[in-house]
């Protein structure tokens, strides 16, 4: 069986997954996901009709973006949940057919789903963008733009919803990008425009995650964390919800059970209603690729949320826990925050023998944190002190070129900040870069989550210097992978921001054509090497 993906940086080949996906989806999989997406693209067409007529349905808002996420890049690869997904949206699609009262002709407002798997993947392998063989090149370039942002959008909807942060704007544009999709009547500037507005609702959602984290947590403080262990059981927590985590922290809490972070959680150590736990210890290891090593060697439970999931491998199936959207064929799921299987695994293994120090790390500099300190930082910069920032953050993964951001960090010159956030910093987190009259060089602002701190930090010194955030002395260099990094960057193109950096490899799904409307607009331009573009941002 083959299969078409192309909405990862790691995409075989520069172009696409054909035969099996890098992130390990097979085309059995990814064909329901495509189906899923075509499910959703109907039931958004009514979704829409029935906004003009008044009709709204808090349950379809929020199974729309639930839908989508769970066909983002490393969230779930268990074929029966995509059936009950894909049953659930053509049973949604057909209540709000009959409350709305009128019908389309496209085959996503009508077709019946079949009754197994198997007919589903066959179902799925004739909608998917990439079959459409009559479409222009560019024009479908644009529409795989919009769909893979709409991806990253409903992500942080999602996020957002769990700590009851809404906006009926933000639902409301999902399902008009998602039924758009299903026209073949719009010209090229039509498809522009509904990318830019990918881009601001996209800063609406963060906005409202930003809220959700700050209000329900406390806003972050600067925090060092342990690298190392503590002698006992343990818990690791992977993904990006900080709702689990908080769920977790308070099941474990009495039970002589150390919480670590992993990956894209370590931020979470930096906010006041979660570091207040005294078993919430440490982080352990890196990235998200690099689960399947650290996760061999972990002595206790594993919990993944959100989307950061691989392979389960055979030394660690049997500890390994999913929760929330996250799924995984034949690894245990939990539902609605009952940790308590993942607590019995816990207290069932072995746990750390010894204490191990491995030093720290500091988090904890969202905007909070460095707007407090912008008088300082202003006079460092006016005094000249400081010469440049640059934020150096998004996805990190194992395709080979992504030393290069590890290398511009270590090559900075002395008199410049490096902003950061995302799991791409672990390329370099660890690293001792020194201060600047006491201001950090090293600022991790957090996860990709939380892109919506770094634009304001940015927006607050453009105010304070009177510019504009382009005339700032700031450069953005930035790693991408899955369809999250596709919405932040639309967002940063969305506020005007130019001069951006990108790499390892720019998406496969642009045309030529449309990177050049972006490189004339926007002067986004592929990284080189650290040499040559520290050269040309700092003269």
């Amino acid at each position: 069986m083959s299969m078409y993906c192309n909405q990862c940086e790691q995409t075989a080949k520069g172009i696409a997954c054909t035969t099996h996906g890098v992130c390990g989806k097979d085309p059995e999989v990814s064909a329901l996901q495509d189906l899923l997406v075509h499910a959703v693209m109907g039931l958004s067409l009514y979704a829409v009709e029935g906004r003009k007529k008044g009709i709204t349905d808090p349950e379809v808002d929020r199974f729309t973006v639930k839908a989508i996420f769970t066909t983002l890049t490393n969230v779930d690869f268990d074929p029966a949940r995509f059936q009950n997904y894909i049953n659930e949206a053509v049973a949604m699609r057909d209540k709000l057919k009959e409350r709305v009262g009128v019908s389309f002709d496209h085959n996503s407002a009508n077709f019946q789903p079949a009754s197994d798997v198997a007919g589903l993947t066959e179902q799925g392998k004739q909608v998917s963008l990439d079959s459409d063989k009559e479409t222009d090149a560019d024009i479908q370039s644009m529409q795989q733009i919009l769909l893979y942002g709409v991806k990253g959008v409903a992500a942080y909807a999602d996020h957002a919803a769990i700590l009851n942060q809404t906006d009926e704007k933000v639902y409301a544009f999902i399902q008009e990008a998602m039924a758009a999709l299903t026209r073949n009547d719009l010209e090229a500037n039509d498809w522009l425009g509904l990318i830019l507005k990918c881009g601001e609702m996209n800063f609406r959602a963060m906005e409202l995650l930003d809220a959700g984290n700050t209000g329900t947590y406390g806003h972050p403080t600067p925090t060092a964390v342990p690298l190392g262990h503590k002698k006992g059981k343990a818990i690791v927590v992977s993904g990006h919800d900080l709702k689990d985590l908080e769920e977790l922290l308070k099941q474990t809490e009495g039970k002589g059970i150390y919480v670590y972070t992993h990956g894209e959680m370590l931020p979470t150590h930096g906010y006041p209603e979660l570091k207040k736990y005294s078993h919430f210890y440490g982080h352990y290891g890196t990235a998200w690729q690099n689960q399947q090593k650290e996760f061999a060697n972990f002595p206790g439970a594993i919990l993944m949320t959100t989307n950061c999931i691989q392979k389960p491998q055979e030394s660690y199936a049997d500890n390994i826990f999913t929760t929330g959207l996250v799924g995984w064929p034949g690894v245990h799921h939990v539902d609605g925050h009952d940790y308590g299987p993942v607590i019995e695994k816990a207290l069932a293994m072995p746990g750390f023998p010894s204490d191990e120090d491995n030093g720290t790390v500091n988090v904890g500099f969202a905007r909070n944190a460095v707007i407090g300190v912008a008088p300082k930082v202003i006079e460092a910069v006016k005094g000249g002190a400081i010469k440049h920032f640059f934020l150096v953050g998004g996805c990190d993964g194992a395709k080979p070129g992504r030393n290069y951001y590890a290398d511009l960090v270590e090559q900075a010159p002395k008199d410049t900040v490096i902003l950061t956030l995302a799991c791409g910093k672990f390329r370099f987190f660890d690293k001792d870069l020194g201060d600047i009259g006491g201001i950090p060089r090293l600022l991790d602002v957090g996860q990709c989550n939380d892109a919506y701190s770094a634009i304001q930090i940015a927006l607050a010194l453009a105010n304070a210097f009177d510019c504009d955030v382009n005339e700032l002395p700031l450069t953005l260099i930035l790693s991408w992978y899955e369809q999250k990094a596709v919405a932040i960057l639309l967002t940063l193109l969305h506020l005007g921001i130019k001069n951006i950096f990108i790499g390892p490899s720019l998406p496969a799904f642009i045309t030529p054509n449309v990177l050049n409307v972006l490189v004339e607009n926007y002067n986004l331009r592929p990284i080189s090497t650290p040499e040559k573009d520290l050269e040309m941002i700092l003269g």
